[in-house]
């Protein structure tokens, strides 16, 4: 029976006519599958299903998702990130590393957690350095992190009283389950870029995961060096949040989920 898949052009580049007119017919899909992104049961039989490559540096793996969750697309991952999914997929647990911001090349940190604005919870990610960052090309000492991105389109918040506004062209990539990157337009328009990428893609939670899910994104909140700090409990975390805001030290953006 022809299964109900998507394959996009590009992915139809990557693998060939023959392979992809094959999975259309069919004859290499599966029935079943866990979704690459929300890790919940699908079928392509019964469910629109997009197709998924990930394209690492020598090894190339085809992974399936929810048409709601994910548009069929070829995902550029490091061979160590690849290896990793392989890994979460088959239910072996990956170490996480530190990840690299582009193009500051400053490390920093990613705290995922479950924020409550006007009496819903929001799957949330904060971005701190771990030492100042310098605008591209300066010579001189400071930290130019937050006007960066308020450049970008962050908006200054000084409370946490509703959701920031969307900002177009960003996203969150969340794939086989995990966090792998946080993207940005490309300067010359075109794919996005990894603004931030996960050395080795990031474990989160499965109530943070449903709720991205059931918003379609994922709010950022940002913050200088030593304004937010590794929070052990989400309680201790938005409280560290509200502080950074009411001392005009924190941006935010709600970013969609990559390819929604």
């Amino acid at each position: 029976m022809p299964r109900m898949l998507d394959v996009s052009d590009e992915v139809r580049a990557e693998i060939g006519d023959e392979e992809a007119d094959r999975l259309l017919a069919g004859d290499n899909a599966p029935g079943s599958y866990d979704c690459t992104s929300c890790r919940t049961p699908g079928d392509s039989e019964a469910e629109h299903t997009s197709t998924v490559l990930f394209i690492g540096d020598e090894t190339a793996v085809l992974a399936f998702a929810h048409a709601t969750c994910l548009p069929s697309q070829v995902v550029q991952v490091t061979e160590e990130q690849l290896q990793g999914a392989v890994r979460s997929i088959s239910g072996e647990s990956a170490d996480l590393a530190p990840a690299k911001a582009v193009p500051e090349q400053a490390v920093l940190g990613v705290t995922s957690g479950l924020v409550l604005i006007a009496g819903e919870l929001h799957p949330a990610l904060v971005v701190e350095p771990t030492g100042p960052i310098a605008r591209p090309g300066s010579t001189t000492a400071g930290d130019d992190f937050l006007p960066l991105l308020i450049e970008q389109g962050f908006m200054p918040l000084t409370e946490l009283s509703e959701v920031p506004p969307v900002l177009h062209g960003w996203s969150v990539l969340l794939a086989v389950g995990q966090l792998h990157a946080i993207l940005q337009p490309h300067s010359n328009g075109g794919q996005p870029v990894a603004w931030w990428q996960a050395h080795q893609a990031l474990q989160v939670t499965e109530g943070w995961r449903a709720a991205a899910n059931k918003h379609q994104q994922v709010l950022l909140f940002a913050a200088p060096v030593g304004s937010i700090g590794r929070q052990p409990r989400e309680d201790l975390l938005r409280d560290a949040i509200d502080k950074a805001a009411a001392n005009g030290k924190l941006v935010a953006a709600a970013l969609p989920l990559a390819g929604t």
